[in-house]
């Protein structure tokens, strides 16, 4: 008996070691914001989560949902504190098997204190047992938590999964997720990555969903509702999963013919920016009110009002492209959001050239006639356009003009080099804009700083030099008004693509 009592005080002694630092001094609260210059208090300080694993119950008839979420992370400080992003209301909290104080503060902060302080570099894994109604939750006026007539969504940028599970919800701490969700029969529940799972028992069915690659909190999605899910593969082999609410009225034809080509667009888009980085692609369309769609990884959200007009495979392009930029290759901060929208604009314009409806040369000179030097739209920096116009026109269109003079400036074969080895690169990371302008310049082999300042960083209408906007328009461009004499014609894919300038008019 005397032995046992040794081993398990000195067990006991070593457990105190690894949870309590060498100098309480030293000790504090992880900060409740990452500090990212647009959302200062979006993420948390002081740990960096690995994986996600969230347990979901969920009745569409009243909205009631119940969470148990799993996660495992390192402390990255010593921590007598820390927050997580998450509204819902919270019933319990354990830290590495302790009860936890918690408590929710500020707009969107929980707000845990462990049993025992933890040590810079150890393990964590914290579970928050949670239930509420998420329709009927608000912060700062808004729910991000869509309501169908048979279900809900999730599914909002910049901030969104707070709504459904707690998370550090900043691009930079990337996890893998595994999320299981019970729904009553005849409702299906979807989510990103792969469904590895589906059991049904008295009157409802659990539907395991996992993504085993890195993904942004804001990229997680899930979808409860009755849908018609399909199933294929690419040529190539990759499993394609497409599913649409089965009361989308006149909007259902054009949706299919548009998701319905996800496929063969993936393919295509791997020819211009390298290998498809995940397991998985595929895309639903929920009966939602709202007008956006957005890249939730492996699994894209479209609203149906996106196919109002008919079928668009642009937007589908749009979307597919941020799997690369954005979703892959992820903003070190919101600021940097050309390095998604810009790129994913331009593949829209990469499409219309592949559909002979107008170059991308010709949709840039477009653009630029378009709007005269004292429209609001050339005040907006694309590469640092400030929250409230993070998603404005022109971080889009005189975003992808950028990457237009780009291509003029370094000519196609270095300009195609940077677009496929840009995300091979920086694969499952995050990057800044000065970082992708060193790549460019180390691949180019020329200087960049002027170009890169002139079109993302001034907010004036650049001038037009003797080679063009930004390299073929004709002398004298900037005067031009659209359909006036010498003006570049409407490129034929213009108004589809400007039908996706709604994307993210969800945003607050």
């Amino acid at each position: 008996m005397r032995k046992r009592l040794i081993v398990s005080a000195a067990a006991g002694a070593l457990a105190l070691l690894l949870t309590v630092p060498a100098s309480a001094a030293q000790i504090g609260p992880g900060a409740a914001g990452i500090g990212d210059p647009y959302y200062p208090n979006a993420g948390n300080g002081g740990y960096d989560v690995s994986h996600y694993d969230i347990r979901l119950k969920y009745q569409p008839a009243t909205d009631e949902l119940e969470g148990t979420a799993t996660i495992l992370a390192t402390a990255t400080q010593d921590l007598s504190r820390f927050n997580l992003d998450f509204v819902l209301g919270v019933k319990e909290v354990l830290v590495n098997g302790r009860t936890a104080k918690f408590a929710s503060t500020g707009e969107s902060e929980l707000e845990i204190t462990p049993a025992r302080p933890l040590v810079k570099g150890a393990p964590v894994t914290v579970v928050v047992r949670y239930a509420d109604k998420p329709g009927k939750v608000e912060r700062g006026g808004y729910s991000a938590w869509l309501r169908t007539p048979d279900g809900g969504v999730a599914a909002n940028e910049p901030e969104g999964s707070a709504w459904w599970f707690p998370s550090n919800d900043h691009p930079t701490d990337k996890a893998t997720y595994d999320v299981s969700v019970l729904v009553p029969d005849g409702t299906q529940a979807i989510s990103n990555g792969l469904l590895t799972g589906q059991s049904s028992r008295a009157g409802w069915t659990r539907y395991n969903w996992r993504q085993t690659k890195p993904q942004a909190t804001y990229l997680a999605t899930l979808a409860i509702g009755r849908f018609d899910i399909r199933t294929d593969t690419t040529p190539g082999g990759l499993p394609v999963v497409t599913a649409y609410s089965k009361d989308l009225g006149d909007n259902d034809g054009a949706a299919r013919a548009s998701v319905e080509r996800t496929g063969e667009l993936v393919d295509w888009l791997s020819g211009y920016f390298g290998e498809y980085p995940f397991g998985s692609i595929g895309g639903y369309v929920p009966n939602v009110p709202t007008g956006y769609a957005l890249e939730t990884q492996t699994q894209i959200f479209y609203s149906p009002a996106q196919f109002s007009r008919g079928s668009n495979t642009s937007v589908v392009v749009h979307e597919l492209a941020h799997q690369w930029y954005g979703d892959s290759v992820s903003v070190q901060r919101w600021s940097d959001i050309w390095l998604n929208e810009g790129f994913a604009r331009y593949s829209q314009w990469l499409w219309s050239e592949h559909e002979n409806e107008g170059t991308a040369q010709e949709l840039a000179d477009y653009v630029y006639s378009s709007y005269p030097a004292d429209n609001a739209f050339w005040s907006v920096k694309p590469g640092d356009p400030g929250a409230d116009h993070q998603f404005s026109g022109a971080v889009y269109d005189r975003g992808a003009v950028a990457i237009q003079a780009l291509r003029n400036t370094v000519g196609d074969e270095k300009f195609f080099q940077i677009l496929k080895g840009w995300p091979a690169e920086r694969k499952y990371g995050n990057a800044t804009i000065q970082q992708f302008q060193a790549y460019a310049e180390r691949i180019s082999g020329k200087p960049l700083a002027q170009l890169f300042d002139t079109w993302l960083f001034t907010a004036s209408k650049p001038a037009v030099s003797s080679a063009g906007v930004p390299a073929a328009a004709p002398a004298g461009a900037a005067s031009l008004a659209p359909g006036g004499k010498g003006a570049p014609q409407e490129p034929k894919s213009w108004k589809k693509i400007q039908e996706t300038n709604s994307l993210h008019e969800h945003t607050h």
